[in-house]
Formats: structure tokens, sequence, C-alpha cells
């Protein structure tokens, strides 16, 4: 039989995706067993399988596996009034999440200027994971003024959604007062909780939300995974 180089590897597994051999979701032969099929080295058969998950055709699952990837890149407008909900679920993703962790904190820093608060005063700290159809596409922390929103994390957790919790509060309207958006590589740690190839990207996104008036409500960093969400500015006040 003949012996692979990595990239008739990665050609053949390519191939077998086009082809339908390898469906979305399908799990594909282990390392052990592609080493075998290819006569090929462990290195040859890593370099394939790390080329086609840097493409996003493959998506390795530390303790699980490597999948064939299931997820169409999605679209995420960032507008005046940016819903997570409103944005993803049109495109017929199931939007599920997950509290990770959470805490109440003095606000210091970037979070005190951003939500305009004295020295000496407190935050809700939450940490949540977001997941489209049960992939993880993006984690993250948001912050609320203790004194403006108390009991904000379990008003959320039994209401289930941001905008319902406002209105819980008497806030019926709130928009995107600052967005700012950046990419960079994924840490190791980043890529472990998207369960993405550690050489793919990452936006990390710093908002503002606030009040129609202009005051602010809360502050957020989110870190999306790359190769799954694409973002545009909508100037449209419903985006």
């Amino acid at each position: 039989m003949t012996t692979h180089t990595w990239e008739s590897i990665r050609d053949a597994l390519a191939d077998d995706i086009a082809q339908g051999r390898f469906k979305p979701g399908d799990k594909i032969p282990t390392e052990p067993e592609l080493v075998d099929h290819y006569r090929a080295g462990r290195h040859s058969v890593r370099r394939a399988v790390s080329e086609l998950a840097k493409q996003g055709k493959l998506s390795v699952e530390q303790g699980r596996g490597t999948f064939v990837g299931s997820q169409p890149m999605l679209h995420y407008a960032l507008g005046k009034r940016t819903r997570l909900r409103r944005n993803l679920q049109a495109q017929g993703v199931d939007i599920s999440g997950d509290l990770l962790a959470s805490e109440v904190i003095t606000a210091r820093g970037r979070v005190r200027e951003a939500l305009r608060l004295n020295k000496g005063d407190q935050v809700s700290h939450a940490q949540r994971i977001t997941f489209a159809d049960q992939v993880p596409i993006a984690f993250g922390s948001a912050y609320h003024a203790v004194n403006r929103f108390p009991g904000f994390i379990d008003r959320r957790a039994v209401l289930g959604s941001v905008t319902e919790t406002y209105r819980a509060y008497g806030i019926e309207d709130y928009i995107r007062a600052k967005t700012t958006l950046h990419s960079r590589q994924a840490r190791p740690d980043e890529a472990k909780m998207l369960r993405q190839h550690p050489d793919l990207s990452v936006t990390i996104i710093r908002a503002i939300d606030a009040l129609p008036d202009g005051t602010p409500i809360s502050f957020s960093e989110v870190i999306w995974a790359a190769s799954r969400v694409k973002f545009s500015i909508e100037s449209d006040d419903n985006a």
C-alpha cells in the first residue's frame, strides 16, 4: 500500500467530507486508525487533521475525538439594539446557554468607568457560555451595578433572557451605547472552552448597554469563536 504524506491524507479526508462519506457531526476514525489506514506516521495524520480543523472542516474536541464540522458560519449584526437571540435564532439555530460562575465584587477599572460607578460600589459578575445547536460559540462576563439591579443574576436565571430581566426592573428598551472588537489567536484555555483548534482565532467584544437617555446599565466582555460567527455593523435601529 502507498505511504501517504500529510497533504494526501488531508485531501483524502476533505474528499470524504465533500462526497458525504463523512457527514456533518460524524466522528472520524481515531488517530491510530488513520495511521493504520494510510500507512502514515502520527505526525502526518496530526498535520492533516490540524489543517482541516483550521479550515473549519473538522472540530477537534479534547477527550471526545474529532468530528466533521456541522455549523455554518453565523451572522451577528451589531447595532443600536443588539439582541443575541433575535440575531441568531432567526438563522434557524437553537440558542442556549449555561451560567459558569457568578459573584458580587467591588467594581474596579474598566467596569467602574463603563458603568459610571463610585469607588467601592459593587457589581454582580456573571460568567456565561453560549451554544448554537449545542456547539459553543461564545463565553464571557457581564457586569451590572448591584445598587441599580439587586438580585440580577437570580432573576436572569428565572426569566431566561436579559431583555425579560430588564423588564422586571421596569426597563422596556435599551440600546448599545458602545462596542469595541478585535481579533487574536485563541489562548489555550479559550480554545478548550470553545472546543476549537488552538490555531484558530477569537473575536473579543466589549460592550456597554444603556438606557435610551445614555445611562449605562451593563458592561460585558465576550470571547467569540471567529470561525463560527462573523460580525457586521448595522446602523438600523432594528438591528
